[in-house]
């Protein structure tokens, strides 16, 4: 299959800096575009990171001469797909932009989540939420990743959902600075310290994952039948979101019938072999202390969800431990890895 041109929305920001490091010699996108503030446009990106680039030791070759464009779709042509890293603040004007103009766009923000024809994609999760596309009335469609905190709860919960149902859920975030995007949180709010609160964090740690786990009736998402209590809190940690999850099932399980649905866990980007799909989805780890950020972060490639610790909970009935890069997992390669079912799925006739 020919490579799509694709274009990165917020180029010059963390996530979108992301973008620009994982689209890097990419089997299935060419990166033509790198759009941003109109502060930035017209000038070589190269030049606008040389200060600025914060994800890996070097700016990208490819990326450093290509000049910066409005994030416009006047400004963007030729592009099959634009992958966004927008700030909120002006992410859903301009992704909506894009959609009508006939280009599909893969977000990573949070304006369209709620809306009830754009699945928020977790493609080991729900690829069949992907049909919905077909409701939406722009010839360009949208489709959002999720929260980066609830990304690895969601895939934990996948397969327990399946096999024994799911009552209710508690968790507990400590999520890294790099969440808060750049410059993020500043030195001495968070040195030595915990936050206990991030804006909106806990609203979306509790309706996304019920969404993602949803069943699509009459062109609608129809949310998980189960309540999350959430509690979401800033700590001085660089990459990795760590969550102590409880749950309570419907149907008995034992410890042993819980690790064995991890473990024999895969989804449609495993089976079709993508580029960014980690070979192992969950990876659970038998030691008494893991997961870690500094130990765990980045396996598969930073795609895999690390699990640890789980043992009874004498509340509910099951608690556990997990880790999920969330500028990775959580943000860019998660949209890129929904790119790729999109392109080897052949959805895309927008472009």
């Amino acid at each position: 299959m020919k490579k799509w041109k694709v274009g990165i929305l917020g180029a010059t920001g963390s996530v979108g800096q992301r973008f620009v490091q994982l689209l890097e010699n990419h089997e299935f996108f060419e990166v033509t575009h790198l759009a941003a503030s109109d502060k930035s446009a017209g000038n070589v990106y190269g030049d606008v990171m040389a200060s600025r680039w914060k994800v890996s030791n070097n700016i990208p070759e490819y990326a450093k001469k290509i000049k910066v464009s409005k994030c416009s779709p006047s400004d963007t042509p030729g592009v099959n797909l634009v992958f966004s890293g927008l700030d909120s603040s002006i992410a859903g004007e301009v992704e909506t932009e894009y959609a009508k103009a006939g280009i599909m766009v893969i977000s990573n923000s949070k304006n369209h989540r709620n809306d009830t024809d754009v699945p928020i994609l977790s493609a080991e999760v729900n690829p069949g939420h992907l049909e919905i596309l077909n409701y939406q009335a722009t010839p360009g469609k949208i489709i959002t990743n999720s929260n980066c905190t609830i990304m690895g709860v969601t895939i934990t919960l996948k397969p327990i959902f399946e096999k024994f149902g799911i009552e209710s859920v508690v968790l507990f975030s400590m999520q890294a600075i790099s969440g808060a995007g750049y410059p993020g949180v500043p030195s001495l709010d968070i040195l030595g310290n915990v936050v206990p609160h991030i804006g909106g964090e806990e609203e979306k740690a509790e309706f996304e994952p019920l969404k993602c786990l949803g069943k699509l009736e009459n062109g609608q998402i129809v949310p998980a039948d189960f309540k999350i209590s959430a509690h979401c809190n800033r700590v001085p940690v660089i990459d990795g979101h760590t969550v102590c999850v409880s749950i309570k099932l419907k149907k008995q399980a034992t410890i042993e019938e819980i690790k064995k649905v991890w473990n024999e866990f895969e989804g449609e980007p495993q089976k079709l072999k993508l580029p960014s799909a980690p070979a192992k989805v969950i990876d659970y780890r038998e030691e008494i202390d893991r997961p870690q950020p500094r130990l765990d972060l980045m396996s598969g490639n930073g795609m895999a969800t690390t699990v640890g610790r789980l043992r009874k909970d004498t509340v509910l009935d099951f608690k556990y431990v997990l880790l999920s890069h969330n500028t990775i997992r959580g943000a860019a390669g998660a949209a890129i890895l929904n790119a790729e079912l999109i392109y080897k799925k052949g959805l895309n006739k927008a472009g």
